[in-house]
């Protein structure tokens, strides 16, 4: 994984969000315009988490979170999204990506 020079503070996590989709299911390309934003991403860093509150996610986790969450950022050439830990809905567990 790359190491970024951004450390997220408290609960703070840096997510490079999925790929919108080029095409829909039949086939038809989709225009930019019309691409809805993804829900889903990679965490990239992960903040300390605050007292008490330890954090649940960590760097690698593929997550589902809201479809207005975060802030976009440019760091270091990626396209990211920082968010709240409390913006997450939940962690995919691996081999169920293609359930969704």
């Amino acid at each position: 994984m790359h190491k970024f020079k951004i450390q997220p503070l408290a609960d703070g996590v840096l997510v490079k969000a999925d790929i919108a989709k080029e095409k829909s299911r039949g086939g038809i390309i989709i225009p930019d315009a019309a691409k809805e934003k993804p829900q889903k991403g990679i965490i990239l860093a992960v903040g300390k988490g605050k007292k008490d509150e330890p954090m649940t996610v960590k760097v690698g986790d593929t997550v589902l979170y809201g479809k207005y969450s975060g802030n976009q950022v440019t760091i270091q050439g990626i396209d990211a999204l920082i968010m709240k830990e409390s913006d997450i809905f939940g962690i995919i567990q691996p081999n169920t990506l293609k359930l969704i």
